[in-house]
């Protein structure tokens, strides 16, 4: 069975990043932003109370401390402190889960600091190192760094696909600062053979092997409702059930 996640709670006071309240009855995974890249303590608070209501998992998403670029600019920073930066905004948003009576479900990197952990083994081990302190399952990329270094944790990997996003075709992600608006119908084709056949189409039509245990689909994304929409009728014979923690 798969899932569907989706990132949330990309909001800032006043400022709004995509439309939660359409993707949420969507989706199965929230992937909720912790103040690093976007969100604050009132959006937060709302975005996990919106996927109680609509019996979606939660997890933590966090970022490089990158606010202004997004979390989509990459920063050196050292084992340690990657490894703090990360446990800070996880513990913030497991605050918010316990005030509904949720449990945090697992753990996956924001932006640039997910694709640096694609290839880097000490980003990587940085991130492990925080989601060990919960024992949660990590998001990623089969193939990829993601894998070789959190693929033997005994609180398990999920590796997902990306519906909205372009691959090379050395299997790694074209991620960009704005993200474009995607042919719905053929990303849910692509999704569904994904999921079932473990294999994507590069951007110069080269075959690509995949593990798609969730369907990504990002909530700012232009047609993002739409997208989603497409992409759960597909997968709906091969959705998980939902669950309320």
């Amino acid at each position: 069975m798969v899932d569907i996640n989706c990132d949330m709670g990309e909001a800032f006071s006043i400022y709004r990043c995509g439309d939660d309240e359409g993707l949420m009855p969507l989706i199965t995974l929230a992937n909720v932003a912790c103040g690093f890249h976007a969100s604050d303590p009132s959006v937060m608070a709302s975005t996990v109370k919106l996927a109680k209501a609509n019996g979606v998992k939660v997890g933590a998403h966090p970022s490089l401390p990158d606010r202004e670029g997004f979390g989509r600019r990459e920063m050196k920073m050292d084992r340690s402190e990657l490894t703090a930066a990360v446990l800070y905004q996880v513990a913030a948003l497991v605050g918010f889960l316990r005030a509904e009576g949720m449990e945090l479900h697992h753990v996956k990197a924001h932006g640039s600091l997910y694709g640096m952990a694609a290839r880097d083994e000490e980003v990587a081990g940085a991130i492990a190192d925080a989601a060990d302190v919960f024992g949660v399952p990590l998001m990623g990329m089969a193939g990829t760094v993601h894998e070789q270094v959190w693929g033997e944790r005994e609180a398990g990997f999920i590796s997902e696909y990306y519906a909205d996003l372009d691959y090379r075709p050395d299997g790694s992600l074209i991620i960009t600062r704005k993200h474009d608006a995607f042919d719905p119908e053929r990303s849910a084709e692509r999704a569904v053979r994904a999921v079932t056949d473990g294999v994507a189409t590069a951007v110069d039509g080269t075959e690509i092997p995949v593990r798609a245990d969730c369907v990504c689909v990002h909530s700012d994304t232009p047609n993002a409702v739409e997208l989603a929409t497409a992409v759960r009728s597909a997968l709906s014979p091969h959705l998980a059930a939902p669950h309320l923690s």
